[in-house]
């Protein structure tokens, strides 16, 4: 499938291509009566340029309902890092949000947020959230500025970096989520129990 340029609009990179050792399999568990995955590129509107970041090929029902370009990650034990840089070299759009396939409540929403706080000159919007811990950075949840983004990521996969320090060299604007639990991934037993409850209310 043809990649076509998106100018007016962010590009999304739909993350999925981890190991999910804490919870095998998840992207393909049921979501409301959908695949964890579909769900997760369903919310994202149309007319966007789409690519996923994976580590293999899906089910054919998950192939047909993605209906976007498939990239393997070049740098599979290297975590989301390696998967953004095998994904964005491949993509048009000059700005592109990165979205994590386990996040289900991330989408447009989430998307027009970060496009609308975006300013002349940013190479990353990221939004945090306040923890126990302090506030915390969503790096896969966040836009980002193509270019700038892959300079720094190929010098911090040299030196096994993470999407963080990538983040750390960026002009960043951080942005407030007015309510953070939409932007909680699906990583355990207990997180995917609290998702599926709200479909049983």
């Amino acid at each position: 499938m043809t990649v076509h340029p998106t100018n007016a609009r962010c590009g999304v990179l739909l993350l999925a291509g981890g190991a999910a050792t804490r919870l095998p399999g998840k992207l393909t568990r049921d979501a409301g009566g959908t695949p964890l995955i579909l769900r997760a590129f369903q919310r994202v509107a149309p007319g966007r340029e789409t690519v996923v970041s994976c580590a293999g090929g899906f089910s054919a029902q998950i192939d047909t309902g993605l209906c976007a370009p498939l990239v393997l990650d070049r740098w599979p034990l290297r975590g989301p890092l390696g998967g953004l840089v095998s994904t964005m070299a491949q993509m048009h759009s000059r700005f592109i949000v990165a979205l994590g396939a386990d996040m289900p409540l991330t989408g447009e929403w989430l998307i027009e947020t970060l496009e609308r706080a975006r300013q002349e000159g940013d190479e990353a919007v990221v939004p945090v959230r306040d923890t126990e811990e302090g506030p915390r950075l969503e790096p896969l949840a966040a836009l980002y500025d193509r270019f700038a983004f892959l300079t720094h990521a190929y010098r911090q996969l040299r030196r096994s970096g993470s999407v963080v320090s990538v983040v750390l060299q960026l002009k960043t604007r951080t942005v407030r989520v007015a309510n953070p639990l939409l932007l909680r991934s699906v990583n355990t037993e207990a997180d995917y129990a609290a998702f599926c409850a709200q479909f049983e209310a």
